[in-house]
């Protein structure tokens, strides 16, 4: 944790904050903030962490803060939320139309461009309808396409006193518990400024800033999201290479650890060693197509060939595809597949088994002293 951070008295608002290592944007005092009337929409894999962390966070460090707004399309996990943490620190949204006029920050985190650009519409005709007398925030944290980005960005600028941040955030379900989330932010300043300071250290561990362009930061996130499924697609093929050879992925996976110990190297090659590929606990492979068919979209448009990430998600493919038969005939280990799970792809062309990786004929077990 940044120290200036962990050296804060408890007493001091959040938005008070100085600029920091892990802050890009100093705040002056502004009194009155604790009143902020918060909203949160998308309780999925990544979004109840984030609105749990966030309503905790603000319940214990900012004196009288109103209690987190909540919206979610399944009702259970709203009602999970607000069982957990009771109704000092949580109340549910009867609609999307009462989040968008009762809240002065709303944030979203949601599966689908489709998605958020129906949920955005919503909240743009009841605020056409009840027109803001002062400033709201609106504040998009998923996974989108750039362009539309700058769709909804349009969509608000339109409505009195109403501002749009693209935030989307790095890190899977394990970190935004934690709140250890990379956050990256882009459009209006002032706007961005507050955001952070509700986000920094509540959510996530730090925040850039991509400037005042609203597509940079979408822009950015498929960028870096390019790298992990770079990444992927790298381990799955030196593990079945590895296995092929007579080696051991076991073996490769200690060297990436003694040599090269990048986290998600480590974690994503702990998964594919033991076939965890439980999607529950990680990114499912539906967010992981999505994304790689932004990504190679992008690409496209830009002439930057990117062969990589077109083999991770031809990988990825074949890895659901293999998985929707096994699941047909009642053999699934998983509800949902984790994106890591391509390794099946990589496998499966090399004649491997795809998800069980103790059918490999010749794998190495390590000799043991006796």
């Amino acid at each position: 944790m940044d120290r200036a951070i962990a050296d804060r008295p408890g007493h001091v608002h959040l938005l008070h904050a100085q600029a920091t290592e892990s802050n890009p944007f100093s705040r002056p005092a502004t009194p009155g903030q604790q009143t902020l009337q918060i909203g949160f929409c998308g309780l999925g894999a990544m979004g109840y962490p984030m609105a749990r962390n966030l309503a905790k966070w603000r319940g214990s460090h900012v004196p009288g803060s109103l209690p987190l707004y909540v919206w979610n399309r399944t009702a259970a996990k709203a009602d999970a939320l607000l069982k957990e943490l009771g109704d000092d620190a949580i109340m549910i949204a009867e609609s999307l139309e009462q989040l968008a006029t009762e809240c002065d920050v709303v944030f979203t985190n949601l599966a689908e461009d489709a998605v958020v650009k129906s949920v955005y519409e919503t909240f743009s005709k009841a605020l056409d309808a009840s027109k803001p007398t002062k400033n709201k925030i609106f504040v998009e944290t998923s996974t989108i396409y750039p362009t539309l980005a700058a769709e909804l960005d349009t969509l608000l600028s339109n409505l009195p006193h109403t501002h749009f941040v693209t935030s989307p955030v790095f890190g899977p379900p394990a970190e935004a518990t934690t709140a250890q989330l990379l956050i990256v932010m882009s459009g209006d300043y002032r706007s961005k400024k507050e955001v952070a300071h509700l986000l920094i250290p509540a959510v996530g561990r730090k925040a850039l800033d991509l400037g005042g362009n609203i597509e940079k930061a979408p822009t950015f996130k498929l960028i870096g999201n390019s790298l992990i499924l770079g990444s992927l697609e790298l381990l799955a093929e030196v593990f079945t290479l590895s296995e092929k050879a007579g080696i051991g992925a076991g073996l490769v996976h200690q060297f990436i650890k003694d040599s090269m110990p990048a986290p998600p190297l480590i974690n994503y090659g702990e998964k594919m060693l033991h076939d965890q590929f439980d999607g529950s606990k990680g990114f499912a492979i539906d967010g992981g197509l999505k994304d790689s068919t932004h990504i190679r979209k992008l690409a496209t448009e830009l002439d930057s060939p990117m062969p990589a990430l077109d083999a991770a998600h031809q990988h990825m493919l074949t890895a659901r595809a293999i998985y929707a038969n096994q699941a047909r005939r009642g053999h699934t280990r998983f509800d949902v597949l984790d994106w890591s799970s391509l390794v099946a792809g990589a496998r499966v062309a090399a004649g491997l088994d795809g998800f069980d990786s103790n059918k490999h004929s010749g794998k190495v077990v390590p000799e043991t002293d006796d």
